[in-house]
């Protein structure tokens, strides 16, 4: 899951109202049926095409979809745009009804979950025609390989850090080359940046609409702990380190007055504390920057980022394409090399021409996503340093240390785990004599219910 996308969340209500939408619209909106085209073509259909609101995005996208057709003029591709690509509105519901895009967009999260409901092709016999596939990580390939069977594609893939306030540690005394490395110089960094006054905050984080229990894993990890036991059928948060997570926010919050009083926060609050200058820490992905400094008013020069604190564990997310079970394998093929057009091509494509995204203003040299390995790690990064128009050694801390962190997927069921998990952070968070045992063990037992429910 992207850390500064739409997060997903689903009910019944919500789901059963739009599999009644998607039953009673198929016809009209799925997507565009058979594998050849008119002229003999294989046509596919493939979503995450930018809107129009996004012009220059759209642009570039349309501009290298153009370009893979006339170098394939065998093959068709019809994007769909969609923002955000995957809609939690109605996601599961097209899911169900099969009607889903021939090469189609899926958060890490959801990877397994396509393949249990029997909607995703096994593209196993035809993944060594994808040049760019033993290339990628493969951490981020395994989160697509169920049983040994390869579902799909990693796309991109972020991990947590600490973003911070460079102008404000060095207003507040402290060293902006040296960023805090645990929770106790997190907690005494962010008390000296509160004395600051006038409004400013030391450290803030999420504790609403599921992005609390999104931030609690991560600092869980960081911690060396987990959410659920290794073969997923337990609730693992009740512990040391659980407490830790808690309790130092407990800390933060009303011993040190550090993290404000305005609580309940999300991240587009967050983010707009920190653009404006006035919040000195949070977690966040990479992907934060560009978004303070081009929709809340940031500045490069001031935002760094650093590894997690705690130095055990960050919490890592992504995206990827799947393939629809209706796929033949004429699409799946046509899919693969669409691909590695798109997004798989060192310093190439849509997400890589790193030249393009400078004469535009994109921000280019960011430390992430960092996808490839070996030869094509050197070369995507040599491409990236070469058209760089960000200040790239404030990102140095966080290469160097993520390098020593053990990178950890979410959680199975996560959304739903981040819903319980949302009330403990905002019951410590708004509430200075919250039980934090009582917190952890009803977590806990909620936890356990949503996991045995499969």
């Amino acid at each position: 899951m992207r850390s500064t996308g739409f997060r997903r969340r689903t009910s019944t209500a919500l789901l059963t109202s739009a599999l009644v939408l998607v039953a009673a619209t198929a016809t009209a909106c799925g997507p565009d049926g058979g594998d050849g085209a008119a002229d003999g073509r294989t046509r596919i259909t493939v979503n995450c095409m930018p809107p129009r609101s996004a012009e220059v995005d759209r642009s570039f996208f349309e501009a290298d979809v153009k370009e893979f057709e006339r170098r394939n003029p065998d093959i068709d591709v019809v994007p769909h745009d969609a923002f955000p690509c995957q809609d939690p509105k109605t996601f599961d519901a097209k899911l169900a009804g099969g009607q889903m895009e021939d090469v189609f967009y899926t958060y890490f999260t959801d990877a397994r979950h396509v393949v249990d409901v029997g909607q995703a092709a096994d593209i196993t016999p035809y993944v060594k025609e994808l040049k760019s596939y033993g290339t990628l990580q493969r951490q981020l390939r395994d989160i697509y390989t169920v049983d040994g069977k390869v579902y799909g594609v990693p796309r991109t893939g972020y991990s947590m850090g600490l973003i911070y306030n460079r102008a404000l540690f060095e207003k507040a005394g402290l060293d902006p080359d040296e960023p805090p490395a645990t929770w106790e110089e997190v907690r005494a960094a962010a008390k000296g940046i509160a004395a600051l006054g006038d409004g400013t905050v030391g450290y803030a984080d999420y504790s609403a609409q599921n992005q609390g229990g999104w931030h609690f894993t991560a600092e869980l990890y960081s911690q060396g702990g987990d959410v659920v036991s290794a073969d997923g059928k337990k609730a693992t948060i009740d512990t040391p380190e659980g407490r830790a997570v808690l309790e130092n926010l407990r800390a933060m919050r009303w011993t040190d007055d550090s993290m404000g009083s305005k609580q309940l926060l999300v991240i587009n609050d967050v983010q707009q504390m920190m653009g404006s200058g006035r919040l000195g820490m949070y977690l966040a992905a990479p992907d934060n920057i560009p978004i303070l400094v081009k929709e809340k008013g940031g500045n490069y020069k001031d935002l760094a980022l650093a590894p997690m604190p705690g130095g055990k564990g960050t919490l890592i997310g992504g995206d990827g394409y799947m393939f629809s079970k209706k796929a033949s394998p004429e699409q799946i093929r046509a899919g693969l090399k669409w691909l590695d057009h798109m997004f798989l091509t060192p310093g190439d494509g849509f997400l890589g021409d790193y030249a393009r995204a400078r004469k535009n203003d994109a921000p280019v040299g960011l430390p992430e996503p960092r996808l490839f390995t070996g030869a094509a790690d050197t070369a995507d990064q040599k491409a990236k340093k070469a058209d760089a128009n960000v200040p790239v050694e404030n990102y140095r801390a966080f290469l160097d240390g993520n390098q020593d962190l053990e990178m950890k997927i979410e959680p199975p069921r996560a959304q739903q785990i981040y819903s319980v998990l949302d009330g403990v952070v905002s019951a410590v968070l708004t509430q200075e004599d919250a039980d934090v045992d009582r917190l952890l063990k009803d977590a806990s037992g909620k936890i356990d219910g949503i996991l045995a429910r499969g």
